[in-house]
């Protein structure tokens, strides 16, 4: 039986066509689902996603063109759909990219095909969609890593504080990667990693990438 009041409407994007076909049948034999649309890369998916304005995108990571450039296009035009990332991938680097661009859900194509169902109700409602064998890696990060320094820059003054992309930005140049690398994970310009690397150099008034990265480490001591 259908516990919404209408069909939830299902935008589907993946370049594997036996997952696209398992996971179309999965749900169109659903009376709770209306498969509205496929594609098979990114691009299509964003087209698709502005044309249907479905309930519910279902995106791959890694299909043509990037499903995480695909959800951050998806949230930013259309911030009551929701977005949930069906991949083979349990990397920390795609999944905290996924959550970043606004997905919520990370689930992986090993589950259940029989549990999508509840797990995209669950979405719907207002619950987060992620794999318990993922939930206490997203516990970790926020437990273990940011606090201690969002404590210690929290107390300075306000025009010092760091905005959530600055951050994001900081904590990937801590853990030594280049500009184009960062640029990839958080979909983002080149051009626009070097803007926020010297907006924070600015606030807290070091010379150099190296003197940042420093300061962010001694803060984490």
């Amino acid at each position: 039986m259908n516990p919404m009041s209408r069909p939830l409407r299902v935008l589907i994007a993946d370049d594997h066509k036996p997952t696209l076909d398992d996971v179309s049948w999965a749900l169109e034999g659903d009376e709770t689902f209306d498969v509205c649309a496929v594609a098979v890369d990114a691009a299509q998916a964003v087209q698709a996603a502005v044309r249907e304005r479905p309930d519910i995108c279902l995106l791959d990571v890694r299909m043509p063109g990037s499903g995480i450039a695909a959800a951050w296009e998806i949230a930013a035009r259309l911030p009551d759909t929701k977005i949930v990332m069906l991949t083979v991938s349990d990397d920390d680097t795609d999944l905290f990219a996924a959550l970043r661009a606004g997905a919520d859900g990370y689930l992986l194509k090993t589950m259940n095909l029989e549990r999508l169902r509840d797990a995209l109700i669950g979405v719907c409602s207002g619950e987060a969609a992620i794999q318990r064998t993922l939930v206490a890696r997203v516990l970790d990060r926020f437990h273990g890593r940011e606090p201690r320094w969002r404590q210690l820059v929290g107390s300075q003054p306000s025009g010092r504080r760091m905005t959530s992309r600055e951050w994001q930005v900081l904590e990937l140049l801590a853990q030594q990667r280049s500009t184009a690398q960062i640029a990839k994970e958080l979909v983002l310009s080149p051009s626009a990693v070097r803007v926020h690397i010297s907006s924070i150099m600015r606030k807290y008034e070091v010379a150099d990438r190296a003197a940042l990265v420093e300061l962010f480490r001694r803060a984490r001591a």
